[in-house]
């Protein structure tokens, strides 16, 4: 009886392992259906905002065992190394990264292209020059350059 157990563990422990792979090219991780991604750039950091909702099942976990779970997990998925939570909740979320874009010098700067560990349904990326919005992506492809200060107001790009 308990090598009957002991194997249904270990199915159970791989299924658990090998969900969020499968959900890699999806909106869903785990418990979170992401909704949207917003990248603020100014100066060399990122202000990202993400929004997204939680299976009903998981809200009292959350208030009996805090949102650590849920913090890492969103890490896993916006895939910044550096990221740091500014507010969380059961449907939003607030990171910093600090040095996410390339400086220059003289105002200019770089923000790299991206890659997500899901598909973003409706990402925004927001320079003080240029608003790009992308539908359906899991990276935000080619990176844009943009300066300090906004100049001549901004350029929007649908994607």
């Amino acid at each position: 009886m308990n090598l009957r157990v002991a194997a249904l563990i270990s199915v159970l422990l791989v299924g658990a392992m090998i969900a969020p792979a499968l959900a890699a090219n999806e909106e869903r991780y785990g418990y979170i259906t992401v909704d949207s991604v917003q990248i603020t750039l100014q100066n060399d950091t990122a202000h990202v905002d993400v929004h997204y909702s939680v299976d009903e099942g998981t809200r009292f976990i959350f208030f009996l065992l805090g949102k650590q779970d849920l913090k890492n997990k969103l890490l896993k998925i916006l895939n910044y190394d550096d990221a740091q939570m500014q507010r969380i909740d059961l449907s939003e979320a607030e990171f910093e990264v600090h040095e996410a874009a390339y400086s220059y010098g003289n105002g200019v700067y770089w923000y790299p292209s991206h890659q997500f560990n899901i598909m973003v349904p409706k990402l925004t990326v927001i320079s003080p020059q240029i608003v790009r919005n992308y539908t359906n992506t899991n990276q935000f492809p080619d990176g844009v350059g943009y300066f300090e200060a906004a100049l001549g107001g901004i350029e929007s790009h649908q994607v």
